[in-house]
């Protein structure tokens, strides 16, 4: 069964934001006193002026590293667009997303090539996925995955985990899978329940790597990935931990939470005619629903299926009898994530057995601590 939230998402994804601003923070990738200012003026404003403020924190970010070439400006760039782009979906259409976007990951890409990141693409059937990776110096060593969960930027995996694996001596990479940042905007690839079938190309390409210990990789899975990692755990053995933040049981949850409850009645009986009644009735009183659930589902079609084929494929993303195969030790983590999926991890711990808790969250000290038992 599905559970609604009363929640005002928009106030919950604000107050997450400015969370994953104090989080980058410490690692020189925000600046507190601009975090400060910002949170200032857009705490209890609308999305469009959360957008501007934080497009302008970045400009001035980006001014600052373009004119002396700094690692850690860039990244203060990249973190505010960031933010910029987390709620432009609620803004008012000033700044527009696709030319942010770019401007985001330039941000991102110009700080990895002076952190010393090497750009990887990555075998994936007939084509490649975009990688980063950071190595910790010479010789083999402890690798940390971070699949950074979609919407975020990919630039959250370096305050994510990332900076915290670097500082204890592992080498630690981050890529775009299907559905996530460059993979679905430049190349067309959307979500798939298999999760596995994009870690396992991903695994080969590090363990061909010579710098890389191959009995000691872990996996981060942030956001959406705390489903696709838990996933991709059942069919794959040769990670030796992972951590997921948060876990995830039901992937569909958030976009079945947006259907009209008698459209979601409808779906659950499978009766497609019903299902378009229902939302051809609800739209005559909210004319953006279709709108607002194609704009929730994007990361899953690209194509433009009909809204009933579309939540089909969606709830496919769902764990059930997979999670009796996982026998990698997991720790789940509960802070630090969107609220649309943090009331599941509990879930999944309670579902998998061997699999800890904590009220932490990646790049934190305890997080890695616990990893470092097992790399």
């Amino acid at each position: 069964m599905t559970v609604r939230s009363a929640m005002d998402p928009v106030s919950d994804r604000r107050e997450h934001e400015f969370r994953a601003l104090v989080a980058a923070a410490r690692w020189d990738a925000a600046d507190p006193e601009a975090v400060e200012a910002v949170a200032a003026h857009v705490r209890d404003g609308d999305g469009g002026a959360w957008v501007r403020e934080w497009t302008a924190a970045g400009g001035a970010a980006w001014a600052e590293a373009t004119s002396r070439a700094s690692e850690r400006a860039y990244l203060n760039a990249a973190s505010a667009y960031a933010a910029a782009l987390a709620l432009i979906d609620e803004s008012d259409g000033l700044v527009e997303e696709d030319r942010l976007w770019g401007r985001q990951r330039e941000c991102w890409d110009r700080a990895v090539d002076l952190l010393g990141g090497e750009r990887l693409a990555i075998g994936y059937e007939s084509t490649t996925l975009p990688g980063y990776f950071f190595s910790a110096g010479a010789g083999p060593r402890p690798l940390v995955v971070i699949d950074h969960g979609g919407r975020v930027a990919t630039s959250e995996a370096w305050a994510a985990g990332g900076a915290a694996a670097h500082a204890r001596g592992y080498h630690w990479m981050t890529f775009d899978g299907p559905g996530r940042q460059a993979a679905l905007r430049r190349q067309g690839l959307v979500l798939r329940p298999d999760w596995e079938a994009v870690v396992n190309p991903v695994l080969d390409a590090m363990l061909a790597r010579p710098d890389v210990d191959h009995q000691r990789i872990a996996v981060i899975g942030l956001h959406h990935a705390g489903y696709g990692v838990a996933r991709a755990l059942a069919f794959e053995p040769r990670v030796v931990a992972a951590v997921v933040a948060p876990g995830i049981v039901d992937a569909s949850r958030p976009w079945l939470n947006a259907l009209p409850l008698p459209a979601l009645a409808a779906l659950e009986d499978e009766d497609r005619p019903s299902f378009d009644r229902e939302l051809h009735l609800a739209t005559l009183f909210a004319p953006d629903t279709p709108d607002r659930l194609r704009r929730l589902g994007r990361e899953y079609d690209v194509s433009g299926v009909t809204l009933y084929d579309l939540a089909q494929r969606i709830v496919e993303f769902r764990l059930g009898e997979e999670l009796g195969r996982i026998t990698t030790p997991v720790l789940a983590c509960s802070v630090g994530s969107e609220p649309l999926w943090t009331s599941q991890t509990e879930e999944l711990y309670s579902r998998l057995p061997g699999s800890q808790l904590a009220c932490a969250a990646p790049g934190d000290d305890g997080v890695s601590d616990w990893l470092d038992q097992f790399v």
